[in-house]
């Protein structure tokens, strides 16, 4: 049976809800940015502006969709030491 790393509280990850509850917020926040962007692209039309607005309409979900998908990625930059009896604590059958 292979050992694993144990998970500490610092790098756990939110549950599942959790996470989706985050990642649905920023794709809404981000879809609030796009409709911001072709209402001002609207607004400025016979500017140049608007073809800026127009472009960010354009490009928003790209990255909307990548932030939404961006998993939690946390890492406290601890590793445990490879080998496996290092520090290791034996159990202490009682007899002294």
């Amino acid at each position: 049976m292979a050992k694993s790393d144990a998970v500490r509280i610092t790098t756990a990850r939110n549950s599942a809800a959790d996470d989706m509850r985050s990642r649905q917020r920023r794709y809404a926040i981000s879809m609030s940015i796009r409709l911001v962007c072709f209402i001002a692209a609207v607004v400025a039309w016979p500017s140049w502006w608007s073809w800026v607005f127009a472009a960010a309409a354009v490009f928003v979900p790209l990255f909307a969709v990548v932030m939404a998908n961006a998993g939690d990625q946390r890492d406290d930059g601890f590793s445990l030491p490879s080998n496996p009896s290092a520090y290791e604590l034996t159990a202490h059958d009682g007899e002294d």
